[in-house]
């Protein structure tokens, strides 16, 4: 399948984060589905995205987790950390051999500046010893903020990829495509450094009254 061509699932997509992260997607053409435990919920938060997409045949839809993973081909899991066990097991069969985008980050309240990883090691080495092998887990967009996602601003944080090679580069070239700098970070293991940069990049944001605190990949000299 032509990678213009892929359906994009949001699962906890009716969430600042997962709701800009569609509306970036939306705007230049994928078919995007928004998934909430309720459908209601997924309705309303699609006619949101769909109010500030001016391509008039791009349309986002909403329904339930269950159906919009079963939809899509590429699924993005944007929900709490105090879910994501829950979610990922409920959606196990849904994602197998698709690819899954993992966002989640292993915040606990009300210590969120304080990096606190699970015992599996990362939110996404959780994510695959639920979901095994056939699933194709990339960890990705930990430390993008959600403020600047739906605003069309230029954002300057580079993404950090992490996970199954083949599917990661998919991930890449999808984030490209969007506008947004995106980086081969290898295997799912090294998931544990973008999720950890997280607590990080919040406490700096705090410190100095800001939300858009970021990371950059400097010396590089041309970008592969």
């Amino acid at each position: 399948m032509e990678e213009n061509n892929h359906k994009i699932a949001f699962i906890g997509g009716t969430g600042k984060e997962g709701k800009g992260l569609a509306y970036r997607c939306a705007k230049i053409g994928y078919e995007v589905i928004i998934g909430s435990r309720a459908a209601e919920k997924a309705i309303i938060a699609a006619d949101e995205i769909n109010t500030l997409l001016t391509t008039e045949n791009v349309k986002v839809v909403g329904t339930d987790n269950l159906a919009a993973a079963g939809i899509a081909d590429i699924v993005v899991l944007t929900v709490p950390f105090n879910v994501h066990k829950e979610m990922l097991t409920f959606l196990k069969e849904a994602v197998a051999n698709k690819i899954l985008i993992d966002v989640s980050v292993p915040l606990v309240p009300p210590r969120v500046t304080r990096v606190q990883m699970p015992p599996a090691g990362s939110a996404a080495l959780e994510a695959r010893e639920i979901l095994g092998e056939s699933t194709k887990l990339v960890s990705a967009f930990q430390n993008i903020s959600y403020e600047k996602l739906l605003n069309d601003e230029d954002i300057e944080c580079d993404v950090l990829v992490c996970g199954d090679k083949d599917a990661r580069q998919v991930v890449i070239n999808l984030i490209g495509k969007i506008g947004l700098t995106a980086w081969d970070a290898g295997p799912i293991e090294n998931s544990i450094v973008a999720e950890g940069l997280t607590s990080i990049l919040i406490g700096i944001n705090k410190q100095f009254g800001v939300q858009s605190a970021g990371i950059k990949i400097t010396g590089i000299p041309v970008k592969p």
